[in-house]
């Protein structure tokens, strides 16, 4: 089969790799969509060591596996688990010490003709949801996350840092807390998306200091923790949504006489992010920048890196 394979940092096309061998407990998947994020970018410049076949946000078929799925359209959670440690035992598995995860840390990923998953870990997508928009299931499940590490109410006032791929996803899936909230990014065509979607917008210009009850950054970079972080009140909430490539500098003593509350956010509910997408209450259609076949892959990547570009999708049948 055909797949994207990464190596040393380098990523090449490759039309050789044997087709995958469902071991017990898991299934066969081909793979009809898959998205390009940032943690991609990020593993071909060396965020993590990781040398396979990269991508981990996917619409696939179920080809082997449970009779009740297989010929069905499916999404998958990224996080394979052994269900023994500690955390699987208390309910958090997507924290497994002996996890492995789709793409990223030692399990090949989604940027090729077939994948395996457990059977635990797919999701029948429903008919309703057109394959390009299911594709986005698993960033919207890690935006609405948010919401099942923290409450928002309508009368507090929220933050998101940040106008691409992610923040754009955040913003939405926030919005629907009814809550009062403000997305600043450096793209006015970008904000346009949310706009349109009746969220306020701006620049970096438009935070007041110490307003805001809970700032959310999505940008990964130093500047966008900077803005999140003058903008919470005394015992607001940060919550960090990006994965940082390199260390991030901070005035921890500001956090302790403010009394901030951090929290780190990834992955979330995939049965809440299929029903938010057929009932349409998050719009991921302007997001869509670009399609490529598999063997375009490495042109799919390149263009994936450019400036301003949001999401690509990679279609593999």
């Amino acid at each position: 089969m055909k797949g994207l394979w990464l190596e040393n940092k380098q990523l090449q096309l490759l039309s050789d790799i044997p087709i995958p061998e469902p071991p017990p407990g898991e299934a066969l998947v081909r793979v009809l969509c898959a998205g390009i994020c940032n943690t991609d970018l990020e593993l071909t410049r060396g965020y993590y060591p990781f040398t396979g076949i990269l991508g981990h946000e996917f619409v696939g078929i179920v080809e082997q596996g449970p009779e009740n799925l297989v010929n069905q359209r499916v999404v998958g959670e990224i996080n394979a688990v052994c269900g023994q440690c500690r955390f699987c035992r208390s309910g958090n598995s997507t924290h497994c010490e002996n996890r492995t995860v789709l793409g990223i840390v030692n399990r090949h990923g989604a940027f090729a003709d077939y994948l395996c998953l457990p059977v635990e870990n797919l999701h029948i997508v429903p008919d309703r949801i057109p394959t390009e928009v299911a594709t986005f299931t698993e960033p919207v499940a890690a935006a609405l996350e948010i919401q099942q590490q923290l409450t928002l109410q309508p009368n507090h006032r929220v933050l998101v840092v940040g106008d691409g791929k992610l923040g754009q996803l955040v913003a939405q899936t926030v919005a629907l807390s009814g809550c009062e909230l403000l997305v600043v990014g450096r793209h006015p065509e970008k904000l346009a998306n949310l706009e349109a979607r009746g969220i306020k917008t701006g620049f970096a210009d438009a935070v007041t200091d110490k307003a805001f009850d809970v700032s959310v950054e999505c940008t990964g970079d130093a500047q966008g923790f900077a803005i999140a972080r003058r903008a919470l009140r005394p015992r607001g909430t940060l919550v960090l949504k990006s994965t940082y490539a390199g260390n991030l500098s901070l005035d921890a003593s500001s956090l302790v006489v403010d009394e901030i509350t951090l929290i780190g956010s990834r992955c979330g509910p995939f049965p809440l992010a299929l029903e938010v997408l057929a009932q349409g209450k998050v719009d991921v259609q302007p997001l869509i920048h670009a399609r490529y076949s598999l063997s375009e892959g490495l042109a799919a990547f390149a263009h994936a890196q450019t400036k301003g570009v949001l999401k690509v999708l990679l279609e593999m049948h």
